[in-house]
């Protein structure tokens, strides 16, 4: 490192320098071609301005707000944060019928919705109807953003990839000298993406629902989340934040596939039949509801089971796995027990849908350009 006096009056302020060398593109064995002299240190009071220093000499710092700028341009990006979004309202709006749901599946209090309601605000007032709400929204945000995001990307390439295989030709097997070509083309994009949506939601999210429900169910327990959390961990391990997750995986690809098939489905063929290119908040929100209400009553069984292997230790009982729980609950309430608090669902489920797709549509119409849209 060498010094340098600078110009100038009596002071004699020194720069110091620092030979860094860059290899340039002629760059060989011996080092030629490097770019030298980059500043280390400038002082303070000599005038010079050291961005324009950095320029002379080829050093330019990150633009962070055009990456930030470019990351949030992202059509992907836009259709995330609108499933954040619609996720985070919806929640806020329905989470007393998701505490009534969630009480009269796993079987505590009472077996009717108005009991299961008077039987809260009795034992904790009108804020035991948001207990657990905390947890639910950090649950839901990421949780629907994964699910809505993935679902419109996976849709979105399993369609371009069939048109490609249209052109191109379907993949083929190789049995010998016979070449089989995989049917593809019956597969539905909407179904792939719907069960692709259902998985990444799941695996991203599980923990925080298992916390959730402890939350709404035992609140002395469980006081706060990073309690829950702590004590979870400590008494049964990663596995233990992880419980349910198997029937919730199994329950889940029939429910997710169903639900954005549907809402997919009934929403193009209303268009179509009505010659409409966009549908009306009101109308987005019944077509929700519907598509939410097929699929919980397809899947509610294994809905029921999941809830049983989530909150199963509470009660000391916990079933060893998901055919046990379902034994357990015909065993005990007969095959209309697979299907309690299905009421309560429907009465989550449908709005809960319905107000997800409303505002997860208003919130593309919002964020995503029209040329995006065009080409949903």
């Amino acid at each position: 490192m060498g010094s340098q006096d600078a110009p100038g009056g009596g002071g004699g302020a020194k720069l110091s320098l620092a030979s860094v060398g860059f290899a340039g593109p002629g760059a060989g064995a011996g080092g030629g071609g490097y770019k030298e002299l980059l500043v280390m240190a400038l002082p303070k009071d000599d005038g010079l301005d050291g961005a324009k220093v950095a320029e002379v000499i080829g050093v330019r710092l990150p633009d962070v707000a055009g990456a930030v700028k470019t990351i949030l341009g992202r059509r992907e990006v836009r259709e995330f944060a609108s499933g954040a979004l619609a996720g985070a309202m919806s929640k806020a709006i329905l989470a007393p019928l998701e505490t009534l749901r969630t009480r009269m599946v796993v079987g505590v209090g009472s077996r009717h919705i108005f009991g299961s309601f008077v039987e809260i605000i009795e034992q904790n007032g009108w804020q035991g109807l948001w207990a657990g709400n905390t947890i639910n929204m950090l649950r839901i945000i990421p949780t629907q953003a994964v699910e809505l995001g993935t679902f419109e990307c996976v849709k979105r390439s399993m369609a371009e990839a069939q048109e490609k295989w249209k052109e191109d030709g379907y993949p083929k097997i190789q049995l010998g000298n016979l070449k089989i070509e995989l049917p593809l083309h019956l597969l539905s994009p909407v179904a792939i993406a719907g069960a692709a949506a259902g998985i990444a939601g799941t695996l991203a999210c599980h923990p925080l629902e298992v916390i959730k429900d402890r939350l709404t169910i035992n609140r002395e327990v469980y006081p706060t989340i990073s309690l829950a959390f702590s004590k979870i961990y400590q008494t049964e391990g990663i596995g233990g934040l992880y419980s349910g997750l198997c029937p919730t995986l199994i329950g889940m690809v029939p429910y997710s596939t169903c639900y954005f098939f549907m809402y997919d489905t009934i929403k193009t063929s209303y268009c179509r039949l009505h010659k409409k290119s966009s549908l009306s908040r009101p109308e987005l929100l019944v077509i929700g509801a519907l598509s939410g209400l097929t699929a919980s009553t397809i899947s509610f069984p294994l809905e029921v089971a999941r809830k049983r292997l989530m909150v199963g230790a509470l009660k000391g009982k916990c079933p060893p796995n998901m055919l046990a729980a379902l034994s357990e609950v015909i065993k005990e309430e007969g095959l209309l027990g697979l299907y309690r608090g299905w009421s309560a669902s429907c009465l989550k489920v449908m709005p809960n849908s319905g107000i997800t797709w409303m505002f997860y549509e208003a919130w593309k119409d919002i964020l995503l350009a029209d040329k995006d849209k065009q080409r949903a």
